[in-house]
Formats: C-alpha cells, structure tokens, sequence
C-alpha cells in the first residue's frame, strides 16, 4: 500500500547488535528507532510482558513447536539474547499524527495481516 510511511522502535541496544542489525538489514529495512525509557512500549501496549496463556504443558509444548515451525518455514532465527520479556505490537497513526489503532502482539501468534489492512483503508479513507 503506497502513501503511509513505516518505522520500528526498539527497546535496546548493546544486547544483541549483531541480531538487531540482521533484523535490519534482512526483514525490516525501514528506519529503526530506540525507544529510551520505553515510552512508545508503554503508552500503546501498557507495560504488557509475555505470560503463561496456560499451565497444561502439553499445550505449552504443542505452541512452542508450532512458533517454531513458523519460523523455520519463514527462514527466520530467533535467540534467547536481550530482555525478552515486552511485548510490543503495531500502532497506525492518521494524518494528524494521532494514533488510531493499535494491534498487539501475542507471542507465538502470526499478526492478523487482514485486521491491519482493513485500519490502514479505513484511516485512508477517512
């Protein structure tokens, strides 16, 4: 979709540069911004950390081969480097600036694509 720009914060560096510079450079390729204090986590997705959805292990052992086989079929690497822990998520802004939607993410879960679309359109067509 042609008119919106895109950016991506992060939470830290002097962790894992090398990992955030192959994210860079391989999958997100716009600009990156440090997000000091963790304001933009914060506001957006109020101090959300990864929790247990369950304590069946089964169904943790079932989500934890399903998240990996994601990433294996995307050809993508993760590691254990860094916090871990702060969920984050994608926000879209209008015009103005203002925020209009936010969409957080669950862990392990592939973003609902068709969800972001549809606020991209709407906010578009506005």
């Amino acid at each position: 979709m042609s008119g919106y720009h895109v950016f991506g914060t992060v939470k830290e560096i002097g962790v894992d540069d090398t990992g955030l510079r192959d994210f860079h450079r391989l999958y997100f390729t716009y600009p990156l911004y440090r997000d000091d204090g963790l304001v933009f986590y914060n506001d957006f997705f109020g101090k959300r950390k990864i929790k247990l959805t369950t304590y069946n292990p089964f169904k943790l052992f079932k989500s934890y081969k399903e998240m990996n086989n994601r990433l294996r079929d995307k050809k993508l690497e993760g590691n254990m480097t860094g916090e871990g822990m702060i969920q984050g998520g994608v926000v879209i802004f209008d015009k103005m600036g203002q925020a209009r939607y936010a969409y957080e993410e669950e862990t392990g879960s592939p973003l609902d694509i068709e969800d972001i679309l549809a606020a991209l359109k709407a906010i578009r067509d506005e």
